[in-house]
Order: C-alpha cells, then structure tokens, then sequence
C-alpha cells in the first residue's frame, strides 16, 4: 500500500528542518557544550564532493564491490538464519545444542571480527563477506525463531487433526505464520549488513564505498566521509524498504495494523 499524499509532507519537512540545522550548525562552526560543528562539512561542500566522485568514474567501481559484499554475505545468512531459525523454534533439543554458542557469539561487534576473519579465510573478499554476514545473521536468526515460536498451537493441532505430516504443517502453518517476524528479520538483517560495510571494507585496499568513507577519513577529507555515509544509508534505507516490499508481496495475508 503507497504511503498517502498527506503523509508525505511532514516526512519532507523533517528532512528540510535537518537540513537547514546542518547548513547553520556547519556554516556557523557552533560549538554546543559537547559537540562541535568546526571541521564538519556544509551540505554544499557534501553536494560538490559527491559530483567530484561521480566525474572521477569510480563510484560505479566503488557500488559493484560493495553491492556484490552485501549481496553474497546477506545470501549467507538468509539461509543460515532462517534454517537455524526454523529449527531452534521447532526442537527442544537444537535449542539446547545451537543456541548457547549463537547466543555467545552473538554480541561481538563486527570490528572485533577483523583479525580472526583474516586468519580464518584464503582471500580478503571472503573475509569481508563473512563479516557482512555475521552482521546480518543473528537479527534474521532471532526474528525467525521468535516467528516460529508464537505460531498459535491450535493452527498445528487442527493441522494434525486433519490428516497433515510434518513436512506439510513446516510448509503450510510454521512457514506461513512465522512469515511476517521473518520478514521484519530479513530488513533488519540487510540494514545492519551495511551497517558492518565500513568495518569490512578496512581489510580492503581497492574499491568498496566502506573503503572510500575509510580512506577519506585518514587523508582528512571531510565532505567525502559525509558522501560515504549518505551513500550507505541510502542504499541501506533502500534495500531495506525493498526487502519488505518483497515481503509483502509474498504474505498478502498479512497487514499491519494502522496507527492512528
């Protein structure tokens, strides 16, 4: 369902309020007690920075690896973590055998991953995948196992009671309702899949917008920091809103309740 007509004005009025607070708090130099605007780039400075990246022909270098990262690594844990997911939800026993080390594995931080993914794998690529995937992993693997836990006992008693298998009530009741939690999962995972780019892309010498947001922070160029960052939140915001999109295609049985 599109977003209303009305809706969309306060969306762009709080974009436009951002905006003009980051024109006078970077054109100013404020100083705000603890935060201080002295080095931080104008949103002219930003714009002029982006089209230099854009004439320089290497943005589309700098999107294909990093694209082809968060593709490869998110893959990965789309199957990990919804197959782990499904089975941790269903069996007392792959609970109690598979998620205490998730659960332990689960809080370090994808920078912390760094040494051992670089002792672990042949190539820098994988290890830059691997990290990307660890991002992702864990928000798929608990929504999933949260969806196939609140799936309602009386669906799979009355599926039972019919005549249906164990694969039948996996396919037709456990998959169906656990659906839209693993869905939330999937844009959750894919948001913070490029929320560990810039930690990935630190093992890379070469192309990625982590690399270029890494690089432009060590020979001190500001606006270019500021490219990156709005280049990988958009592509995050984006894909994120594409995978629920998808998501909702495929559960048309399902819809959120409306806010007032």
């Amino acid at each position: 369902m599109s977003t209303p007509a009305y809706r969309w004005l306060p969306r762009a009025a709080s974009l436009l309020v951002c905006l003009l607070f980051w024109q006078l708090a970077a054109s100013h130099r404020w100083n705000l007690w603890l935060v201080t605007f002295a080095n931080v780039p104008t949103p002219g400075a930003v714009v002029e920075a982006a089209l230099g990246l854009l004439d320089s022909g290497k943005l589309a270098q700098h999107l294909g690896a990093s694209l082809t990262r968060v593709f490869e690594g998110y893959v990965a844990a789309v199957v990990v973590g919804v197959g782990l997911g499904i089975a941790i939800g269903r069996s007392k026993w792959a609970e109690d055998l598979l998620l205490p080390p998730l659960e332990v594995i689960r809080p370090i931080p994808a920078v912390a991953w760094i040494p051992l993914a670089i002792l672990m794998f042949a190539s820098s690529e994988l290890s830059m995948v691997f990290i990307t995937f660890t991002g992702a992993l864990f928000p798929i693997l608990l929504n999933t196992v949260h969806g196939v836990e609140g799936v309602d006992p009386r669906l799979i008693a009355s599926a039972r009671s019919l005549g249906a298998g164990r694969t039948a009530i996996l396919w037709e009741v456990i998959v169906p309702g656990a659906a839209p939690s693993i869905i939330t999962g999937l844009a959750i995972g894919m948001g913070t899949s490029w929320f560990c780019l810039v930690t990935a892309e630190m093992i890379s010498g070469q192309f990625g917008i982590g690399y270029y947001t890494w690089e432009s922070y060590t020979i001190q160029n500001y606006a270019d920091i500021v490219v990156g960052m709005l280049l990988i939140g958009v592509l995050g915001m984006g894909s994120s809103w594409l995978v629920k999109r998808l998501g909702a295609v495929f559960t048309p049985w399902h819809r959120p309740r409306g806010k007032a």
